[in-house]
Order: C-alpha cells, then sequence, then structure tokens
C-alpha cells in the first residue's frame, strides 16, 4: 500500500477555498434578504447611518439589522467608522445591491438559494435513483424567474435585443405574426404587443399560473393583440404561421428539446426568424474553465434546469449545453442559417438568429 504524497502549500490554498466557500454561502441568504427587506436600497440613499437610523429608515427590527450588518462589514460590502458607530454603503456596491440598478442588481439572484435549498435531498435522491425533480416542486420558482426576465427586457428588448435581428423591427412595425414559446408570464410578448400595434402575438407556456398573469398583464394595458394559450410546445403543430418565434432561457429546459426546435422551425414562415436567448457558454467543459459564472451554470444545472428535463423523461440538455450544441440542433431542426449575437456586458446570454 503507497501513500500520496501531500503538497502542503497546495492543500492550505485548497482549505483557504473551502473557508471562503463557508463565508459566502452562509452570507448569500443575507444578500437575499437584504434585497428582500429593501435595506440595500435603502442604505444607498442615506448618508454615513448609525444601525437604529437604518433600521429606522427601512422600517425593520435594529437587533436583526445590526447583526445584519455585522455580516455585511466583515464580507467588505459595508463600510464601517468604529469611533462614529456609522455604516455606509459605498455607491460601486450599490450599483450591483438594489433595485435602481436594473439587470445588473445581482442580490437579486440570491433569493433562487433558499429555493433550491427546499429540493436539495430530492436531487439527492436523485443521484441515488436516478430520475429528476419536477417543475412543480419549486416553490415560487416562476415568481422569481419573471422579475429576473422582467427586470432584463425592460432595459434591453425592444431598443437592443430585437433590433439585433436586421430589419425585424421594421417587420414588426408593419405587422407580422410572432409567438412566444416558454413565454413564463408573458411580459416579453405583452412588451412587444404594446410596442408594435400592428403586430400579432401568440404564447405558450406549460404554466396555468404564468400564463393566468400574462393575460391579466395584457387586460391591464388593454392589449388586443396579445394571446395566452396553455400549451407544450413539444406538441407545437402549426405549419407556416409566423414570421417570427422567440424563445428566452427556456430552449435548454425543455423535456423534447429537438423536438420543440423542428415544431418551431415547421412552424415559421419561408424567410421567418426564430430568435433563441439561451445561456453563453461552451458545450466543452474545459473551455468553461474561465467562464465568470462557471461553477454557477453547472450548479443551476444539477439542482434545476438539467432535473427538470429528466423528470419529465427528458433529454436533460443542462445549463451549459454551450454554443455548439444549440448550433448543432438548430441544424438537426433546418436551420441552415444561424448567427451567434451578443449584447456588450451581458455575460449571460447569446442570441441565436436562425433564418428559415
Amino acid at each position: 500500500m503507497t501513500t500520496q504524497q501531500i503538497d502542503q502549500e497546495r492543500a492550505g490554498a485548497f482549505a483557504g477555498q473551502m473557508m471562503q466557500l463557508l463565508n459566502h454561502a452562509f452570507t448569500a441568504p443575507l444578500f437575499s434578504i437584504g434585497h428582500q427587506t429593501g435595506l440595500f436600497d435603502t442604505m444607498a440613499t442615506l448618508p454615513p447611518s448609525t444601525s437604529e437610523a437604518i433600521a429606522r429608515a427601512a422600517g425593520l427590527d435594529e437587533r436583526y439589522v445590526r447583526e445584519w450588518l455585522g455580516a455585511m462589514v466583515t464580507s467588505r460590502v459595508v463600510e464601517y467608522d468604529p469611533a462614529a458607530g456609522t455604516y455606509r454603503l459605498p455607491p460601486e456596491h450599490a450599483a450591483f445591491l438594489t433595485r435602481a440598478a436594473g439587470p445588473d442588481n445581482m442580490a437579486f439572484f440570491t433569493q433562487y438559494i433558499a429555493l433550491v435549498g427546499e429540493i436539495e435531498q430530492k436531487v439527492t435522491d436523485c443521484f441515488r435513483n436516478g430520475g429528476g425533480v419536477p417543475y412543480s416542486a419549486y416553490p415560487g420558482f416562476q415568481r422569481l424567474q419573471a422579475e429576473e426576465s422582467a427586470r432584463v427586457f425592460d432595459a434591453a428588448l425592444i431598443q437592443v435585443i430585437l433590433p439585433l435581428v436586421d430589419g425585424l423591427v421594421e417587420r414588426l412595425e408593419q405587422g407580422i405574426d410572432a409567438l412566444d414559446i416558454g413565454c413564463g408570464q408573458g411580459h416579453a410578448t405583452n412588451l412587444m404587443a404594446r410596442a408594435f400595434p400592428q403586430s400579432r402575438f401568440a404564447a405558450y407556456d406549460i404554466s396555468e399560473e404564468g400564463i393566468a398573469a400574462g393575460r391579466e398583464e395584457a387586460r391591464q394595458w388593454g392589449l388586443r393583440n396579445a394571446r395566452f394559450e396553455v400549451k407544450d410546445v413539444a406538441t407545437l403543430n402549426e405549419p407556416g404561421r409566423y414570421g417570427l418565434i422567440t424563445a428566452f432561457d427556456t430552449v435548454h429546459d425543455q423535456a423534447q428539446p429537438r423536438k420543440v426546435l423542428r415544431n418551431v422551425f415547421e412552424a415559421l414562415r419561408p424567410g421567418g426568424v426564430f430568435l433563441m436567448g439561451d445561456i453563453a457558454a461552451s458545450s466543452r467543459l474545459e473551455e468553461n474553465l474561465d467562464h465568470p459564472l462557471g461553477p454557477f451554470l453547472y450548479a443551476v444545472s444539477v439542482l434545476h434546469c438539467m432535473t427538470v428535463s429528466l423528470a419529465a423523461g427528458g433529454e436533460g440538455l443542462g445549463t451549459a449545453w454551450g454554443e455548439q450544441r444549440a448550433r448543432e440542433l438548430l441544424a438537426e431542426a433546418g436551420f441552415t442559417r444561424v448567427e451567434v449575437k451578443q449584447i456588450e456586458g451581458d455575460i449571460f446570454n447569446n442570441y441565436y438568429v436562425a433564418r428559415k
């Protein structure tokens, strides 16, 4: 029996890495609390203040706020002046922690941690027994997804994302039939319907809750050119109906992505466009080593995207299915002309422009 020689320097570095992991992991729920309670938003508007003043401004219990501030100070998020007993959120940090930051608000994403924590044991069972955890097992997931995507759509859909497709805005202004698949709560559909009243928009999703939310928003906005239906897009059978089909952050979750993409191809008119927003990553693990969100993408896949697909007897593409695999499946569906475009500052998404 041989014993493996241990590099003590490397071992010490890894121990430090694990301590950092624990610090970050246990602090992350406090970022979620800071987002949910408005503490980050409140502190961004205040001068250096005591815990009492911060709690009062936020309408919260001072003792909890003070302990929360302890975590934020030791995490180097909030500055502390021990002589004055005051706390300050630097504007450089507020730019990524407040609602005013819009799509740059990273504190928002920490809300998912508690959600996936609720299904951790179910995923652990899947490691032993196979299968997956169904979408229905994730309480509040769609609400968070709707909030997350709305921030991006409000800031960029009409002015930035749609213009990625040459001539698309002009066609929408003139009037075409469009479909959004996996629409969630339908906010993107309603934004497009409001911006382009001459076009007609349909939106499909398997969630009755999401479709109801989309219909209600359309009603509140007085839209007559948006319709919503509960439908599994793997059963889509509307050949040659649409000039535009969109899919935002949904194809990699599908149980039958190949069938969905083939149905999309068939549903487009000649010259129609499929605009697919999906995760910016490589299909090759070794090419994701320096991805700034590499661990996050694979972890989210295990804890949601892959397992939800497997639960439905699906392919389980996973979050980091990557550009190479996406191009492969698009070509298999019939798309021979595919461009991949990106938006400056957006490290999350690739935008695939596939023409029929």
